[in-house]
């Protein structure tokens, strides 16, 4: 079964950072998941919510700050090529960029580099958002996708089936063994976030493919 960082290894080090994904990569995770939204400044950045908050409190929207700006009230905003180069290969990384947000920054990314030498196979695109995963295909036709969902196997398997996506993960609360079960028959099928190792397992002999977990160290091989 495949063990993913869920937004680094959010639950050992504050999430969608430099140290989460390193946490990550020291506990041997097969595949690090993150998520990317867009600053005003057209940089791709990790960052889960729409809105920043900073230790102060202050709310700013992402799309409406540059880089520089949203680094004055949060030092360790991190940038997905920053991320990346950061992983450098030792893991492949699953992109999530949120809802509505535009590709052409992550495109840029990506393309830089898979012109110095890194390879498909070292990414993936995830979303919520299937006109974004739509535009990610034509743009970067060889990565692969991955469909997210929060409940509906029905529309989860609608998305894969016209992306060819052949990767679904889906929010662990709503799921049981059966379900597991039909959904692997025609899709490798990752539960996020899990972190309950034993459940993990008993959905493994259903037919679970991964976990996307805050906590890999629970799930790290001996």
């Amino acid at each position: 079964m495949k063990i993913v960082g869920h937004r680094g290894a959010k639950g050992l080090a504050p999430e969608n950072t430099i140290a989460s994904f390193e946490k990550a990569l020291e506990h041997g995770v097969d595949e690090i998941e993150c998520d990317v939204r867009i600053t005003k400044d057209d940089v791709a950045v990790l960052v889960h919510d729409s809105h920043l908050h900073d230790a102060s409190g202050a709310e700013l929207l992402v799309r409406q700050h540059t880089l520089q700006e949203l680094r004055e009230h949060r030092p360790d905003l991190t940038t997905l090529e920053d991320a990346l180069r950061t992983v450098n290969r030792k893991a492949p990384v699953m992109i999530e960029l949120k809802p509505h947000e535009e590709t052409q920054p992550v495109v840029k990314v990506i393309t830089k580099l898979l012109h110095e030498g890194w390879q498909p196979k070292d990414f993936s695109f995830v979303s919520f958002d299937f006109v974004i995963l739509k535009e990610l295909q034509q743009k970067l036709p060889e990565i692969e996708l991955v469909v997210d969902e929060m409940w509906s196997g029905v529309r989860a398997s609608y998305r894969a089936r016209k992306l060819g996506a052949k990767r679904i993960n889906m929010f662990s609360w709503w799921l049981w063994s059966g379900f597991v079960h039909a959904m692997s028959r025609n899709y490798q099928l990752s539960a996020f976030p899990l972190n309950n190792p034993q459940k993990a397992r008993r959905w493994a002999k259903a037919g679970l493919t991964g976990v996307i977990t805050d906590y890999p160290d629970k799930f790290e091989k001996k």
